[in-house]
């Protein structure tokens, strides 16, 4: 048997002991830049409730501006809205701004909701809130509706806004829309209304299905039945043939 000679050990020493000032090196480096981050982002924090001091008035005010702000503050992770109490909310009156529109989402969806059954298209949530409260929110946007509604969504499932195809539409009930509710949804948005020969010629569903799927909906009072237009039942859901023109 060989012995390993004392060179051979002092190299493999001299090797691990390199290793470990190499980890330690980068270590240090590591750290000394992840704190060079921190200070930037503190810094920029900084710069940015400074510059919404300085432009409160402009960011409640014009909704394209209000935009950038929210755009700006969520690349550095600051939430606005995450505190009704909060630096942000008390520098510039921001939660209550949300606060009050998404309690006027509250009573324009209560309102509507006994002739669309808890189903409106976003747009004509803004149009019908922007009538009724014409003096102070004739800059509201649907950017602005959204953030309020998904606010609105921590006192439970009841609003919400879901896609559908092209479409922005806010549930305001409490039911969870399964996938063959929401794929009725979409049937009915050029024309306001299906038949069950319809979903089951589009979806290629046998017709117990498509029943299935519209009587929860007329469960939950989303759809109406009109059993006098002909041979077949035609299915309405009033929030999208109720919008306002």
């Amino acid at each position: 048997m060989r012995r390993r000679g004392v060179g051979g050990v002092a190299a493999i020493n001299k090797n691990k002991l390199a290793k470990a000032k190499f980890a330690e090196k980068g270590t240090e480096i590591a750290e000394g830049q992840v704190s060079q981050m921190s200070q930037q982002l503190d810094e920029f924090r900084t710069k940015l409730s400074d510059f919404a001091a300085k432009h409160r008035n402009e960011i409640r005010k014009n909704p394209e501006f209000r935009n950038h702000f929210q755009q700006m503050c969520a690349r550095i992770g600051v939430d606005p809205l995450a505190s009704s109490k909060g630096f942000w909310a008390e520098l510039l009156n921001v939660g209550d701004f949300y606060y009050e529109l998404g309690v006027q989402i509250i009573e324009v969806c209560m309102a509507t909701r006994p002739r669309n059954g808890g189903i409106i298209p976003l747009e004509e949530l803004r149009v019908r809130l922007t009538k009724a409260h014409s003096k102070t929110r004739e800059d509201v946007t649907v950017d602005d509706l959204s953030r309020a509604i998904k606010k609105l969504s921590t006192l439970g499932n009841g609003f919400k806004v879901i896609v559908v195809g092209s479409q922005r539409l806010v549930q305001s009930v409490p039911v969870e829309l399964s996938m063959d509710n929401t794929a009725v949804l979409q049937s009915a948005m050029d024309t306001g209304f299906v038949r069950v020969k319809t979903l089951c010629d589009e979806f290629q569903w046998p017709a117990d299905r498509a029943h299935r799927s519209l009587e929860q909906l007329i469960k939950e009072g989303m759809i109406w039945i009109d059993s006098q237009s002909g041979e077949e039942d035609l299915y309405w859901f009033p929030g999208l043939f109720n919008s306002e023109k």
